[in-house]
């Protein structure tokens, strides 16, 4: 069983990722811890609350941080326009929901679970990577705690989705992300570069919500904002299941291939949140910031139809796919 943390910002994509890992057979959701993003914090716990209540989600929710590490800079970036002013497509959502909150905040959520777990929590983080920079600075010694740390964030080789250069993830919090790339801990970053690739649409799900339970209508209906937001300003037929497709790395690494060195993330200026991995192999390049640094792995290749094949086993009926 892989022991996961799953850190979300709630969110479109967010929600399929949470009930994939829910449903999945092979892993054991510790707890779901909360950011700013898509929305504001308020609003991704909120919206975790809701999704744990209709799915019956048991892994507790931990609220985490409602803005940026470096408290003078502001993330002015506008999600309603892909996931709806309320996160969830504008299904409409309760102001209020009934379902508990751990009371930790978040990065002592993830301190406190990965030091009762030492060697075996996976963190996935689909959003700003605040809480799990903050949790570093807190306790930096749970870096050689942690298994493994994967990320939906980054554009590399191909242009961001917030500017020419960054994508949203890091975008929102760039100093955070440096801080959990540079951490002495397996990190995989699976990017656009990749996500983009694997691009589920609407007769897909629509086949996925006939074949499965009834509670993957919620997951359709929600769905459907994200999906005319793709059509309209992309210009894809499907939307892409950015946040889903980080977590089936962990379960079925072999679907995507990867390239190993450092990363850096461009903190101020125009290129603002631009993901900047060194190669292991090639030229080496002395004398600048990635000396030094941790090599991490990137995501730069992917088997998109049996990563959407994978999603759609857990989701339909809780059951591994073998790809082939």
């Amino acid at each position: 069983m892989h022991k996961v943390i799953f850190d979300t910002d709630p969110g479109v994509d967010d929600a399929m990722a949470l009930l994939f890992l829910h449903r999945h057979p092979e892993i054991d959701l510790l707890g779901v811890t909360t950011v700013f993003g898509n929305v504001p914090l308020v609003l991704t716990t909120r919206n975790a609350q809701f999704l744990h209540r209709e799915w019956n989600i048991s892994a507790p929710i931990s609220t985490g941080a409602a803005s940026t590490i470096d408290p003078s800079r502001r993330d002015d970036r506008a999600a309603s326009v892909v996931h709806g002013a309320d996160g969830l497509g504008n299904i409409g959502v309760p102001h209020t929901v009934d379902w508990p909150l751990d009371s930790r905040p978040a990065y002592q959520f993830i301190i406190e679970t990965v030091r009762a777990n030492p060697g075996e929590v996976t963190l996935i983080a689909v959003g700003r990577m605040t809480n799990l920079a903050l949790a570093l600075r807190a306790d930096p010694a749970i870096a050689g705690l942690v298994k493994e740390v994967i990320v939906m964030g980054g554009a590399f080789d191909m242009a961001g989705n917030v500017t020419p250069v960054a994508e949203a993830n890091i975008h929102g919090d760039p100093e955070a992300a440096d801080i959990l790339f540079t951490a002495p801990w397996k990190v995989t970053i699976v990017g656009l570069n990749v996500t983009m690739k694997t691009i589920m649409s609407a007769d897909y799900l629509a086949e996925m919500v006939k074949s499965g339970e009834n509670s993957l209508r919620l997951l359709s209906d929600l769905s459907q904002y994200y999906i005319d937001f793709y059509k309209s300003r992309v210009g894809l037929a499907g939307m892409a299941v950015h946040d889903s497709t980080a977590c089936v790395y962990l379960v079925r690494p072999d679907l995507f291939t990867v390239r190993g060195g450092p990363v850096r993330v461009v903190c101020g200026g125009i290129a603002d949140g631009a993901t900047i991995q060194a190669p292991d192999s090639g030229r080496r390049f002395i004398g600048t910031p990635w000396d030094g640094q941790p090599s991490q792995w990137v995501c730069t290749g992917v088997r998109p139809d049996d990563v959407l094949g994978v999603i759609r086993a857990a989701l339909v009926d809780g059951r591994h796919v073998i790809a082939v």
